[in-house]
């Protein structure tokens, strides 16, 4: 099959150029294996396609009909070519990403803000899930997770700073309860709790100072699975929250939340990128890996 095609293209330039010499020239090749080729594929055929002489070269009149059936496929073929090149200089396709809420907000939108608008042929389809997805068994090209939660055989991208919670509460609520000193107080007081798939049960609130790390299971009368509902409930003064530190900073700041427990918030590892080892990159990927990238800088 790949013979036929070199045979026929060199058939066609050598027509179009009525000279060996120069489709020579154009194609690479010399003259006399040019000339080698098209022998071949007259006898392949068993029509002869040139009438040469010593001077010129001209399609005979079943050379000059080959040629008007091939040269708009060739054509076609050189346009088609130019149109991968220019995917290859502009790249295009969908990506679908699963990622949980709070780095979609923080993380994710900030790298899509970044790369989108210099790349309209790219979309990226985001499904903000809370489970611990398989990404191959749902389709997805890539997750969003803490770096703890990565599978090792996954390769894993660094895109987010460390992370620390907080535990935080209104002024009204904190009228009428005393400030907590150790994570075990949290059992004393009303704490909105979180549910996520990942867990089943519960979400407990992690804490850990000097090298002590304790885990709580606190009780209250609201549990959420968003951080908006969250940070509402406690401003609200309808229990204390625990959340990332990033989200509640800006209420804190307000006057609005009241952070305690502040010296058992230890740092720990933020948001990475992760998809399959054996992943062939597109040039669409490897854009919105680079636009993710965590610069520390």
């Amino acid at each position: 099959m790949a013979q036929g095609f070199d045979e026929l293209a060199a058939f066609a330039t050598v027509a179009k150029e009525r000279s060996f010499t120069r489709a020579g020239a154009k194609l690479g090749v010399s003259p006399s294996a040019l000339s080698q080729t098209i022998k071949a594929l007259e006898a392949r055929i068993g029509v002869r396609l040139l009438a040469r002489t010593t001077r010129s070269v001209a399609p005979t009149e079943a050379g000059e009909r080959l040629l008007q059936t091939i040269a708009p496929r060739f054509e076609e073929i050189k346009h088609a070519l130019a149109e991968l090149r220019e995917l290859r200089d502009r790249p295009a396709g969908t990506i679908r990403i699963t990622v949980g809420e709070h780095p979609a907000r923080t993380v994710l939108q900030r790298g899509l803000a970044r790369l989108l608008p210099s790349y309209p042929d790219i979309k990226v389809e985001v499904v903000v899930d809370y489970g611990l997805v398989d990404i191959i068994a749902e389709n997805f090209d890539a997750g969003v997770r803490l770096g703890e939660q990565v599978a090792k055989d996954m390769i894993a991208l660094r895109i987010g700073a460390d992370m620390r919670m907080a535990v935080v509460g209104s002024p009204a609520y904190f009228e009428r309860r005393s400030m907590p000193q150790t994570p075990q107080e949290l059992t004393e007081h009303n704490c909105i709790n979180m549910r996520l798939p990942t867990y089943g049960n519960l979400f407990p609130w992690e804490f850990e100072k000097d090298g002590r790390e304790l885990k709580v299971r606190v009780d209250g009368q609201l549990t959420f699975n968003t951080i908006r509902q969250r940070i509402d409930s406690a401003i609200q003064g309808l229990g204390l929250a625990y959340m990332p530190e990033d989200i509640a900073a800006p209420c804190i700041q307000s006057g609005e939340l009241i952070r305690v427990l502040e010296d058992w918030c230890a740092p720990f590892s933020g948001y990475h990128l992760y998809y399959p080892s054996r992943r062939h990159s597109s040039p669409a990927f490897s854009l919105l890996v680079e636009a993710l990238r965590f610069n520390s800088s």
